[in-house]
């Protein structure tokens, strides 16, 4: 699927997807003198030198006051907030789950899911028996006609075997619904790790392939048929792999959309009866489909068709084995962690079982949960507000592209066409989620979650039917500390999770507000016309609208940001992949200029003063380095440098600023300072 671009971070096997009160000052007060610097000189190593580390000079403090504990690969100022964000959801869950409530009610819904995922006894005197039932529904598959239309109930179950099929805006019409199809099927997530033959990354498959033999065990298979289902699994995750596009060929929509017909679906993939898996998903109706990754289809498919039906029902069971694994027992559930927590991340134990339990039932009952929390945190006046702040970041981006010297009129035409109709969401949704159709019981955690996939399922699958696009759906829920920009609805959504410090400090004046909130919005309005959001039109279509010159020239620029980051060493001997997170390096870039701007819009009337001995450019640039102020485990590093499209904190820092002229006259950065580019060798896009 075409990725909805976030700020922070990136979402995990084909899932999409919290608060204090706000007020935004918008523009420099007549009081900003008591306003405070919102800097905490804390955050701040001052014996490191800006020009040579500005992320330690900046964050270097910060990092040093918030260690790692066990429970983080990484730590930083969005996992801080999350975590105060978490503490209170525990306290409205916690409050709920503790009354009795009629059956049916979101109440009961929320209350029982928790207490399920809290009572450790029942889990372990469960054991696998929540799990047996599809266990055994796919060991007695007969053939392989049995085993594809088996495939259906298990995506419904949220089992992302071979492929997946989800249901969103068409790319080229996004007023309408298209069924597409999306490369899947393999548990480490990212191809590299099983094409790679770097010694990291053999000892990472290696430990993987023990890891899928204990669990095997632990289900009630002997040592000789896990060892025997671990080489199948492999085998048949290793050929999707290989099939499989790369992070790079991922965002270029174009290479990602073959729309056809069901009967040429049919002709491409043989193996699996179309018309009948689609009934299954409750969307016979459909005539056409979007092929995203033709070559992984026509692969899986052939791996149906070829691979002996032992193996392949080893590989179904190991699906339903690692996708189920962290809703049983406590055994399950530590040796799932220990591989993808410890193995994969450098975590060294386990996030307690109040964490796990809020998360789950916030993933399961989002809205409903939001509901609750945004009207005990979050007050509706502060929509308003924001939404003003957004128009000032709106004027200060089409004041940029008006003055573009490498831009032509037509193309600014439409780019600022696209840019005055961002469709801007807030805080959080007008309308919310209705749950009356979700059963949750007490039979167990995993039933529970279960019907939840299914239930999330075919409210997916639902939109095939209708006939047009829902713009006013969120993709992210309320209470989330993250962002994002949708090009093909072309919306900015900021929920009010993040609408606070770090992002947000009411106490403090605009240097510091433009810095952290003004670039996270200016970042997601980039989003619109970076690599990726660039090649979609003001509807939200897939269409060119650039002249041709006018490409050329945004291109070449472009390349030079890849290029940057293409040469920066995140760890001993791996670099940095440029054209993977081109699109969130140049909204990053693109966020800065506009905010810096917008900043010195809004205080060219009534300059702020110098505080704490720092001038309100400088402040700017602290608090946006602030926001990205983190520790991280050297196996995160890995893991993120392939599966994540945002560069790491440190160079989302030091990589950033060096494109930005404003930086260097705020902290007098010197031609002989180790981060000094000469100008002709910068970014300068938007």
């Amino acid at each position: 699927m075409f990725q909805k671009i976030k700020f922070n971070f990136s979402f995990s096997k084909m899932k999409l997807g919290i608060l204090l009160s706000i007020i935004f000052m918008t523009s420099a007060c007549n009081n900003a003198n008591k306003l405070s610097s919102g800097i905490d000189l804390n955050n701040l190593d001052t014996t490191a030198i800006p020009g040579t580390d500005f992320y330690q000079y900046a964050c270097g403090g910060w990092m040093k006051n918030n260690p790692l504990t066990g429970e983080y690969s990484r730590f930083g100022s969005f996992d801080k907030l999350a975590e105060n964000n978490r503490k209170q959801l525990r306290e409205l869950i916690e409050e709920i789950a503790a009354k009795p409530a009629d059956k049916g009610t979101v109440e009961q819904k929320i209350g029982d899911l928790y207490n399920l995922a809290m009572d450790s006894v029942k889990l372990n005197s469960d054991g696998i028996k929540p799990v047996e039932s599809q266990l055994k529904s796919i060991a007695t598959i007969k053939s392989t006609q049995e085993l594809t239309k088996l495939l259906p109930e298990l995506l419904q179950s949220s089992v992302d075997a071979y492929f997946t099929v989800y249901v969103d805006a068409d790319p080229m019409n996004s007023n309408s619904y298209l069924v597409q199809t999306y490369q899947s099927g393999i548990s480490l997530g990212e191809r590299e790790y099983y094409l790679d033959n770097d010694a990291q990354t053999s000892n990472i498959r290696n430990k993987y392939k023990e890891h899928v033999v204990k669990m095997f065990q632990l289900f009630g298979f002997t040592e000789a048929v896990a060892k025997q289902n671990m080489e199948s699994v492999l085998k048949i995750e290793t050929r999707l792999a290989k099939a499989a596009y790369d992070q790079v060929k991922l965002r270029d929509p174009h290479a990602n959309y073959n729309k056809m017909s069901i009967a040429d679906l049919q002709k491409l993939v043989p193996s699996i009866q179309w018309n009948d898996y689609f009934k299954a998903l409750g969307v016979a109706q459909i005539k056409d489909i979007s092929v995203s990754q033709k070559e992984s289809l026509i692969e899986a498919g052939n791996i149906i068709a070829t691979e002996p039906l032992a193996a392949q029902i080893a590989y179904l069971q190991w699906k339903v084995i690692d996708g189920a694994a962290g809703y049983l027992s406590d055994e399950i559930s530590a040796q799932n962690f220990d591989f993808y927590g410890k193995t994969l991340s450098g975590k060294t134990e386990q996030s307690p079982r109040w964490k796990r339990a809020v998360s789950n039932v916030d993933g399961v009952l989002g809205e409903a949960v939001g509901q609750m929390y945004v009207k005990k945190y979050f007050p509706a006046e502060a929509k308003e507000r924001m939404l003003k702040l957004v128009h000032n970041l709106q004027e200060s981006l089409g004041q940029r592209i008006n003055a573009l010297e490498w831009m032509g009129d037509s193309t600014k035409i439409k780019a600022n066409e696209k840019l005055n109709t961002f469709h801007v969401k807030i805080g959080y949704p007008d309308k919310w989620r209705d749950y009356s159709n979700l059963e949750i019981s007490k039979d167990s955690y995993y039933a529970n979650i279960q019907r939840a996939n299914r239930f999330e399922s075919a409210y997916m699958f639902a939109k095939a039917a209708r006939k047009q696009v829902d713009k006013d759906e969120w993709l992210m829920t309320p209470q989330t500390v993250n962002a994002y920009y949708n090009p093909s609805t072309n919306e900015i959504c900021f929920p009010a999770g993040i609408l606070q410090y770090p992002f947000f400090d009411m106490n403090a004046d605009d240097a510091f507000n433009y810095g952290a909130i003004g670039v996270v919005i200016g970042h997601e309005m980039t989003h619109g016309f970076d690599d990726q959001g660039c090649q979609f039109d003001k509807d939200g279509n897939l269409k060119n609208w650039w002249t041709e010159d006018d490409k050329k020239k945004f291109d070449l620029r472009a390349k030079v940001m890849a290029d940057f980051f293409d040469a920066i060493e995140v760890a001993p001997g791996v670099k940095a992949n440029g054209k993977f997170t081109l699109g969130e390096n140049i909204a990053d870039h693109g966020g800065l200029q506009v905010s810096y701007q917008a900043f010195k819009n809004a205080t060219k009337n009534a300059a702020l003063p110098t505080i704490d001995g720092l001038t309100p450019e400088q402040r700017f640039f602290l608090s946006y380095s602030n926001v990205w102020a983190g520790n991280i485990r050297p196996e995160e590093i890995l893991v993120l440098t392939k599966s994540d499209p945002h560069s790491l904190g440190k160079w989302r820092v030091n990589g950033a600023l060096p494109h930005i002229q404003a930086w260097y006259d705020a902290f007098g950065i010197k031609a002989t300072d180790p981060m000094y580019l000469k100008p002709e060798n910068r970014v300068s896009i938007w």
